[in-house]
């Protein structure tokens, strides 16, 4: 059975289909950058990683919450918007509308005993109650 569920705050459809094929949403950003950073402003609590490849991700940086928080509001203020689209956290699970947006920040890295700029992509939601951002990607560049 299709699950077609959708536990974003935003009110459309998912895709009546599957998992697989174009699942863009038009006309976004979906979510109002200053909705984003109000539910931000409650701290690391007010992220949930909504995906088993997110929470990885964020692992592999060591990252935790506060710093995906940190992450998602720097993209938003000093990042670009890419895209909205429809997404599963796994097969027939239900699914949420998200903003992706990639920002460039300069870190240190050790190994290069440098500044680097490094580029990273996050993807997210706002929950239905509008309490919780469900991050479900946050890497850095992968090409």
């Amino acid at each position: 059975m299709v699950n077609t569920l959708n536990v974003s705050q935003y009110n459309g459809s998912p895709p009546p289909d599957s998992e697989d094929g174009d699942h863009s949403i038009d006309g976004g950003p979906l979510y109002p950058p200053s909705d984003v950073l109000e539910i931000l402003s409650a701290g690391e609590d007010a992220i949930t990683l909504w995906t088993k490849s997110c929470i990885r991700d964020v692992q592999n940086m060591s990252m935790d919450n506060a710093d995906v928080a940190a992450l998602i509001g720097t993209a938003l203020s000093q990042g670009r918007y890419t895209n909205s689209q429809w997404c599963v956290a796994k097969s027939g699970g239900a699914w949420v509308a998200c903003d992706a947006y990639s920002v460039t920040r300069e870190e240190w890295i050790g190994h290069a005993h440098k500044y680097m700029d490094i580029e990273y992509y996050v993807k997210f939601a706002i929950n239905r109650s509008g309490k919780l951002i469900l991050t479900v990607s946050c890497h850095g560049s992968r090409g």
